[in-house]
């Protein structure tokens, strides 16, 4: 059986790993567009920041698909074939396969502002961008950070750390608008203006203009203008599918996968941020474009292509990170919907937040702001989010009151 895997990184390398548990002596070629030695997406903000070396980047050495029997180029994949069982490589090599497994993950969105594009312009994405954006990390330099995700954000609080005027720029009208909710995002936004970043919400970027000194100035819909050193763009992304045109793959958000990561065309498989898939809460299939996930995604397409039986139990989307001195972080369905009751904690000083939502008694996601301890909380929620277990007790003490429900949990378990 020859297998292909377009991407080596987590979802891929997730995907060759169990793939290669079940069947060790099958043909596997992985195509990567990014160089053969993989690397994290998760860890390129902490190169910036100072506290990684460069080599630690790296999450294999050379010998890691010889070691597992499997071969990688590197190239563009520009074509699926399906009626040949084949995929086409820019160089114009054809690579037919028996099974495929599509991780190519994401790239980011470059929104259309005249002259957004050239030197000292960039995402924080990829290796090659963290190799443009190093040597502008230097004291005095200013940064403009367009949009408040988590990569950006992150990208914003290295700048920072390392002494350099920072500015964030975001259309919306608050901070982290995907993935915090508005408590949060104030309590992150105002120890951001604390610790020193010219913040700016509501703000509409209508060009970029380059001056002789090579600066940038960015000139705002409102009249104002902005000086800068370089620019990060970090205003979403989209999953890497431009090659899967005319070739009848079912699409929405992402590739529509079942729970085995099959994809509508026979022995075709995704995973990762370019697959929508099964959510952990039972509402509609989701792309969640997250380390974890694709790890999941990707053992759950292995497992499946070596003729194993493992189905996902669906993504649980977790966001984490510590930044400008705080730690935030969102799990599952945070926000509050129709037909949810949500609990604080009201123990909590007033510079700290907890929620958690429930629907029915069972909790579907939670949210924090504050200090580090509050992940473990988080922590205690996941299992019970992930196996609907109704809560049972005083929300007065969340902390006290999810210890004890786990202990239940486990105990049903271990019984069973």
């Amino acid at each position: 059986m020859q297998v292909v895997i377009i991407g080596n990184s987590a979802a891929g390398l997730s995907g060759l790993e169990a793939f290669r548990k079940k069947d060790q002596s099958s043909s596997v070629t992985i195509v990567t567009r990014e160089g053969e030695v993989p690397y994290s997406k998760v860890l390129l903000p902490y190169y910036l920041l100072g506290k990684i070396p460069y080599a630690n980047l790296f999450t294999r050495d050379k010998n890691y698909y010889a070691r597992l029997n499997a071969k990688c180029i590197t190239g563009n994949v520009v074509k699926l074939l399906p009626e040949q069982q084949a995929v086409l490589l820019e160089s114009g090599t054809l690579l037919p396969y028996d099974k495929l497994l599509i991780a190519t993950g994401s790239s980011p969105v470059k929104p259309p502002i005249p002259g957004l594009s050239g030197k000292g312009i960039y995402h924080l994405w990829t290796l090659a961008d963290v190799e443009n954006l190093a040597p502008y990390y230097n004291k005095g330099k200013r940064v403009v950070v367009l949009g408040s995700g988590f990569v950006s954000l992150q990208g914003a609080w290295a700048a920072l750390s390392r002494g350099l005027d920072v500015s964030v720029i975001e259309l919306m009208d608050r901070i982290m608008p995907r993935v915090l909710d508005d408590h949060a995002a104030a309590l992150l936004a105002t120890r951001m203006i604390k610790s020193g970043v010219d913040l700016r919400i509501n703000t509409f970027t209508r060009e970029i203009e380059r001056t002789g000194d090579e600066k940038l100035v960015l000139h705002f819909k409102n009249g104002k203008s902005l000086t800068s050193d370089f620019i990060i763009v970090g205003t979403g992304v989209r999953p890497n599918i431009e090659f899967t045109a005319g070739t009848g793959l079912k699409i929405d958000a992402g590739i529509v996968v079942n729970k085995q990561m099959e994809t509508t065309l026979p022995g075709v498989y995704a995973a990762g941020d370019v697959a929508q898939v099964p959510s952990a809460s039972g509402g509609d299939p989701v792309v969640h474009a997250l380390w974890p996930t694709a790890i999941e995604t990707g053992s759950i397409a292995g497992t499946a292509m070596a003729s194993g039986n493992s189905r996902y139990r669906g993504s649980l989307n977790m966001n984490v990170t510590q930044m400008f001195d705080i730690t935030v972080a969102s799990m599952g369905e945070f926000m509050d919907i129709e037909g949810s009751e949500s609990w604080t904690d009201e123990n909590l000083p007033e510079d700290q937040y907890l929620k958690i939502v429930l629907k029915d008694g069972v909790p579907i996601g939670a949210i924090c702001a504050g200090g580090s301890e509050l992940i473990s909380t988080l922590g205690m929620l996941r299992p019970l989010i992930r196996e609907k277990v109704q809560l049972q007790g005083n929300p007065g003490m969340l902390k006290a009151l999810l210890a004890s429900n786990i202990a239940q949990h486990q105990q049903t378990f271990i019984k069973q």
